[in-house]
């Protein structure tokens, strides 16, 4: 049984369709990519997924449970997170209220575990740790990413869905930031991802979907994505890297 399913989803934002017949699966353990033009519906699978807009037609299973119907508190509680694209974080907290903000649907917790929770986090995120009592506007970009990441993390998801996270963000950065999925990955963490730069995502991944116009039309292995010809001359730049996972 996937982790995660969507069967034939249908979205809309008002009158507009952004999404027609969607079917995808998320295996427990994966990293997949959902790759396209702007436009092209990879944002608003995510939201509908996360409840943020509903599914119009079809169905939204997690652990075999449908969740097309739920609100999206309950869908984090069930154990969701989703990172939005803009980083969204809070400017007048600190770091550290920023990332245990990311626990909020845990219940209770205790100061121990908390503060446990939080070290872990500077961890996997050590320029946040010495940063740990400044405010969230004070961060660069390529930081405010990372507390974003954290804030997702902090939620203990089975399942983090990541909208653009290299959005705006340097080249070194951005090296940095897939460094750390790599090792969340390596952990066992579950990963969906929409990502603009489909090389970097590519080199993550264990397979990729890629949209047009709120249509799938096509899915494969990341070598597979990069040996087809379409792929790459629209979304590669028309060579081929080498992708490493």
């Amino acid at each position: 049984m996937p982790l995660l399913e969507l069967r034939n989803v249908s979205s809309f934002y008002g009158n507009v369709q952004a999404l027609e017949g969607v079917s995808l699966q998320v295996e427990q353990g994966e990293v997949v990519t959902l790759l396209g033009a702007n436009g092209a519906g990879k944002s608003t699978t995510l939201r509908s997924i996360s409840g943020l807009i509903p599914a119009a037609i079809g169905e939204i299973l997690f652990m075999g449970q449908p969740i097309h119907r739920l609100r999206p508190e309950a869908i984090v509680r069930m154990g969701i997170s989703h990172v939005p694209e803009g980083r969204r974080i809070f400017p007048g907290l600190t770091v550290t209220e920023n990332i245990m903000l990311g626990a909020s649907n845990r219940g209770r917790i205790s100061k121990v575990q908390m503060q446990a929770d939080v070290e872990e986090m500077f961890v996997i995120f050590p320029d946040l740790k010495r940063l740990s009592k400044a405010l969230g506007w004070s961060l660069s970009g390529g930081q405010q990413q990372m507390l974003s990441v954290a804030r997702g993390l902090m939620a203990r998801p089975k399942l983090l869905m990541l909208d653009e996270p290299s959005l705006g963000l340097a080249p070194i950065i951005v090296q940095q930031l897939f460094g750390v999925l790599r090792e969340i990955r390596k952990q066992g963490m579950t990963i969906l991802l929409v990502e603009q730069n489909a090389n970097m995502a590519l080199s993550v991944a264990d397979r990729g979907y890629v949209l047009e116009t709120g249509h799938l039309i096509v899915e494969g292995r990341p070598d597979e994505l990069l040996d087809n010809e379409e792929v790459r001359a629209a979304y590669l730049g028309g060579t081929k890297p080498v992708a490493s996972v």
